[in-house]
């Protein structure tokens, strides 16, 4: 896979910016907020291709507010090293509707495997989907696998980069 390199530093780093943009839009709106990422495993987060798949969801996801007549407060789109991100904050919309169709969106587009559409709502808590997500390679559960490091880096990222092609 090609892209820039990063390091573990650098995606901690990001992990707590994240985290702090989040608990800033959490506070600004008292409303829901949608975190969406891309599950891309291994030290290379982004590239064109990654970033073309990351705009499939971000669509996928303006749509689906649409069509739920939710309000967006705000959003803010942040292209780093680390990957692609996506934060929305959504008001007129219950939580748990918006993770149901957050789930949908994974579980039905052709990249939605690699798509990370987090939902919190607004007291700060992250709302658990009902299933396991599946391992890219193997289908077991993906916690597991990741836990137990059952695969390498490089079957992993042949994974994504078969699901991207």
């Amino acid at each position: 896979m090609t892209g820039i390199e990063i390091n573990l530093s650098q995606m901690l780093a990001r992990r707590e910016a994240r985290a702090n943009e989040q608990k800033n839009f959490l506070e600004k709106y008292n409303a829901p907020l949608i975190s969406f990422s891309m599950n891309i495993p291994g030290p290379i987060k982004t590239n064109e291709k990654i970033r073309a798949a990351f705009n499939d969801g971000k669509n996928l996801i303006l749509e689906t507010l649409a069509n739920l007549d939710a309000n967006i407060n705000d959003l803010i789109e942040i292209h780093e090293d680390t990957g692609d991100e996506l934060l929305i904050s959504v008001s007129k919309i219950n939580p748990e509707n918006l993770k149901d169709a957050a789930v949908k969106i994974e579980n039905e587009n052709k990249f939605g495997r690699l798509f990370d559409i987090d939902v919190i709502d607004s007291g700060g808590r992250k709302l658990s989907r009902q299933n396991f997500r599946k391992c890219l390679i193997c289908g077991r559960q993906a916690q597991e696998c990741a836990r137990s490091r059952n695969h390498t880096i490089k079957e992993m990222q042949d994974a994504v980069e078969k699901i991207l092609s």
